[in-house]
């Protein structure tokens, strides 16, 4: 599976891209739809450190894009919130899916 970083306000992570290609992966295995991925990783100027490490990912499959965002106070949390996100609404995708065969 393709899938695109984008550093915003953000140093290249390997490691934060190593975690991201591991969860992707075990998606793709579950959901053998998926064509792609673009994720953002960017931090948001906050007052407060609670907030402010933001991960989005668009997932691209046959028919409309999944998104997600997270916004929480490190990339692993962010990662985490987003991939589950993702994940629900592929498990939506795919039970649609299979109510149309």
């Amino acid at each position: 599976m393709d899938i695109n970083f984008n550093y915003v306000h953000v140093k290249a992570s390997d490691r934060l891209e190593q975690v991201i290609k591991d969860k992707l992966d075990k998606l793709k295995t579950r959901f053998d739809f998926i064509v792609g991925a673009e994720v953002y990783f960017k931090t948001e100027n906050s007052t407060t450190n609670e907030k402010g490490r933001i991960c989005e990912i668009k997932v691209s499959l046959p028919g409309p894009l999944i998104f997600a965002s997270a916004n929480e106070e490190n990339f692993e949390m962010a990662i985490s919130e987003c991939v589950n996100d993702v994940k629900r609404q592929l498990q939506k995708k795919k039970e649609k899916m299979a109510t149309h065969h």
